[in-house]
């Protein structure tokens, strides 16, 4: 029993050690020192990825009146319209291309557009955020070595029984011998599970929380949606009109993934991702807000192997809004006005 015990401190000291180098290895590193978000959009993905970017620039649409609401659930672009940044050329792209307008449409093909998935690879890139999918093999390690050591340490009571009987001097028994170690294995399983499923790295809630005390004050409704998803949106008008189309983005891409697969294994937003380019689709855990990218809550689906370059909207919004954001007013300007504006402002 004590070559057992020892085998059995070895197996979970080792598990456990590689679990948390591998952990710690899928984490992307910083790029530079303290990085620091360059505008809205930026924010609004950490708070609830590319869900909560359209969201912010829905709100911003529908609250000046470029876009207006034909019918419930219906949207329609004002004549001469024209958008503020890159979000906003989505969602206007999106709707141009919806067959019907149908809002909830409009959303979910604004969160596939490749300058907002971009921004999360420029999040990504510079150590803010973790790519989707890097954590998944980690978090099934937690969970196996958690339920192993649960599973364990319900049957080292027996073993104890035996080796009590069969043992003519008793020592200490088996299940006390083994008990501090595969407690141990449960905890740091179930402490790498809820560390794998964190979608901001320390630097990107830092950063997060730093443009968040920024915009305090700024209660404009799309600064508010972009910090804090639709939470964050007080205006009872427009939550009616994006709460159910948020609602109906989840279904959508629920019913289309299953209606794709049947009984096949689907990723966590409904979707696959064999079928539908969503990479960066789930809310970012850890950013202290509850919004939705296309479905999931933490999860994600699947790893994104394109960057932010120089020539997308992302890219290009990065260098010229990074040295305007000691305010919130200037970041909000940012977030919402075209790449060119911004650039020249600085």
């Amino acid at each position: 029993m004590n070559l057992l015990a020892l085998a059995t401190w070895i197996a979970v000291v080792v598990s456990t050690v590689l679990l948390l180098r591998g952990l710690r290895r899928s984490r992307p590193p910083l790029a530079g020192p303290a990085p620091r978000l360059h505008d809205l959009s930026e924010a609004a993905f950490m708070a609830g990825g590319p869900g909560a970017v359209v969201d912010a620039a829905l709100v911003s649409l529908l609250g000046d009146g470029r876009l207006v609401v034909g019918g419930p659930g219906i949207v329609h672009v004002r004549p001469g319209a024209r958008a503020g940044d890159h979000a906003e050329r989505a969602v206007l792209e999106a709707h141009r291309q919806a067959p019907s307008g149908w809002l909830y449409q409009v959303r979910y093909a604004a969160m596939l557009d490749p300058a907002v998935q971009e921004t999360g690879d420029a999040l990504a890139s510079r150590g803010l955020l973790v790519a989707p999918g890097s954590g998944r093999r980690w978090r099934r390690w937690g969970v196996v070595q958690a339920v192993v050591c649960g599973v364990w340490l319900v049957a080292s009571l027996p073993l104890t029984f035996v080796a009590l009987a069969i043992e003519h001097e008793p020592g200490v028994p088996f299940a006390l011998m083994v008990f501090p170690v595969l407690i141990g294995g449960i905890v740091m399983g179930c402490v790498v599970v809820a560390r794998a499923k964190q979608r901001l790295t320390p630097a990107g809630v830092a950063a997060l929380r730093e443009m968040r005390s920024q915009c305090l004050n700024d209660q404009t409704p799309h600064v508010q949606t972009a910090l804090y998803g639709l939470h964050g949106l007080r205006d009872p008008y427009l939550r009616e009109q994006l709460v159910p189309a948020a609602r109906s983005t989840r279904l959508a891409a629920a019913q289309r993934g299953s209606g794709h697969h049947g009984s096949s294994s689907v990723d966590s937003c409904g979707s696959s991702a064999a079928i539908l380019p969503v990479v960066w689709c789930a809310s970012s855990d850890g950013g202290g807000s509850s919004g939705t990218g296309c479905g999931s809550t933490g999860s994600s689906c699947a790893s994104s192997g394109s960057s932010c370059s120089s020539g997308s909207s992302c890219g290009s919004s990065s260098s010229s809004c990074g040295s305007s954001s000691s305010s919130c007013s200037s970041s909000s300007s940012c977030g919402s006005s075209s790449g060119s504006s911004c650039s020249s402002s600085s």
